[in-house]
């Protein structure tokens, strides 16, 4: 008689209380906001935040400059955002970075990249925090610290692990989408010039008139997408750990200034209930048959930091800034993140990170906060509380800055996946994206970056679930790895 595998054991929280769900965050029905009450969601992500001194947790390695970013094309009557209104010119500053590697890690690892930017507006900052991918590997913010763990190094060895990185991969097909950019050629772009950045997530633009709109960021690279391919990348990472830092810097100091073009998808709010596909799950795309970009502007990075601790290293990005014209969507992974980015700026660098140069906003400072570790800039409200009798500073909502940046939310507070769409489904838009968005030597390139990525270290029982993972994307490239793999 053969044994039942051993029951594993609950999960619980970090005092050993047992836990509703390692899967979902508890919403307000299964489409509505994160509840503050989500004890266990928030322990995670602060727990996550704090396992590292004094580098990121994530997107430890990387890069920046400074720049401009500039309105080319009327899109005022989606935004009353400052940034975007026409003829506008705005100070930034970009920073660009892998996402599992550490410090010292090579710049050329098939990873993810970060795409941070940061806008010093009139009305303060504005901070997107995207990649160079359009998609993400989940779609909860509570799988988010399992899969960040998953890429890092195995505890017990302190060694990258691929069988690591496969296991949650198959254990979450959601990440399907995800991987087949990151196993293709934009996994390992030639340098941080000649990748595209993506705000990701949906947010929600708000016009002059109070109407509301869904908007997705494209930044596009005006050097034209190239790639590195595996073979030099892997030469690269042996004798010039940091070519594209090295890359960016030498650019930008002989006159040779990247830019990128803004474009946007804009989706009239009421589409988004019956569109075809859930338009706030982190994992999918619009096609843009259905929502075409629309120009909206220039960036262009032409100044390097004086000093790169300072200006790169002390950089703090979060989407939480988000100015009057700006606001969230329903999406899970974007509502996580603006708690969990400045709770780690807070625990990095301190709580008053956002004085520090690269934070410091252009625009007037009126705030009630105070005191903490490092700060040196008073508070210049002339009492410490509102509201007050003796003339500090006052909320203006509902007036010039007032914007209904939320959406209707009602039902039981569930642990549960989005509701499914008509079209949702995890393997059907990389099965799309392989079939009829690469060419045939790009398909070629990524069975052969999958089979080697299989081929290190990966055990049997999560082998075995990556090929049918690949054969659920598609058939044909799924039985081309197996063939690869199996040694045929």
């Amino acid at each position: 008689m053969t044994e039942s595998p051993p029951k594993a054991p609950f999960t619980t929280n970090n005092v050993g209380i047992p836990v509703e769900s390692d899967e979902h965050s508890l919403t307000l029905g299964p489409d509505g906001p994160i509840l503050l009450q989500d004890h266990y969601t928030i322990e995670k992500m602060a727990q996550f935040n704090r396992e590292r001194v004094p580098e990121r947790v994530v997107h430890a390695k990387g890069s920046g400059a400074y720049g401009f970013f500039e309105v080319t094309n009327d899109v005022s009557q989606f935004t009353k955002a400052d940034l975007f209104q026409p003829g506008r010119r705005t100070e930034m500053l970009a920073r660009f970075s892998t996402v599992a590697g550490e410090q010292g890690s090579p710049d050329t690892w098939r990873d993810p990249r970060g795409f941070a930017l940061k806008f010093y507006t009139d009305h303060g900052n504005y901070d997107l925090v995207g990649n160079n991918t359009p998609v993400f590997f989940v779609r909860d913010t509570i799988k988010f610290q399992d899969f960040i763990h998953s890429q890092k190094r195995h505890p017990a060895t302190g060694l990258r692990s691929n069988d690591m990185q496969w296991d949650f991969w198959t254990l979450s097909p959601e990440s399907a989408h995800q991987v087949t950019w990151l196993m293709g050629d934009r996994g390992i772009p030639r340098t941080y010039r000649h990748m595209n950045g993506y705000g990701s997530h949906t947010y929600m633009w708000i016009n002059g008139a109070g109407e509301r709109f869904w908007v997705k960021y494209h930044f596009k690279t005006d050097q034209g997408i190239d790639y590195l391919p595996q073979a030099e990348a892997d030469e690269l990472a042996g004798h010039d750990a940091d070519k594209h830092r090295r890359d960016l810097h030498e650019s930008i100091a002989s006159g040779n200034a990247p830019s990128w073009s803004l474009k946007v998808q804009i989706m009239p709010f009421d589409d988004a209930a019956d569109y075809r596909f859930n338009p706030f799950d982190l994992t999918k795309v619009w096609p843009h048959g259905d929502y075409p970009l629309i120009d909206v502007g220039r960036m262009v990075l032409d100044r390097n930091p004086e000093d790169f601790f300072v200006h790169i290293e002390q950089a703090a990005f979060e989407p939480s800034n988000m100015v009057p014209g700006i606001g969230p969507s329903p999406d899970k992974m974007l509502l996580g993140r603006l708690f969990s980015y400045p709770d780690t700026h807070r625990y990095r660098i301190g709580a008053n990170y956002t004085q520090l140069p690269p934070n410091r906003p252009h625009a007037p400072v009126n705030s009630y906060s105070r005191d903490g570790s490092m700060r040196y800039t008073p508070s210049n409200a002339s009492m410490p509380y509102a509201p007050n009798s003796y003339g500090g500073p006052a909320a203006d909502f509902g007036n010039r800055f007032g914007d209904p940046a939320g959406w209707a939310a009602a039902g039981e507070m569930v642990r549960e996946a989005y509701t499914p769409h008509r079209e949702d489904d995890d393997f059907g838009q990389p099965g799309t994206m392989v079939r009829e968005v690469l060419d045939d030597a790009q398909r070629d390139r990524l069975v052969s970056n999958v089979s080697g990525h299989l081929l290190q270290g990966v055990t049997k029982p999560v082998l075995e679930r990556a090929i049918q993972y690949w054969r659920n994307i598609d058939a044909g490239v799924g039985d081309r790895i197996a063939k690869k793999v199996n040694g045929g």
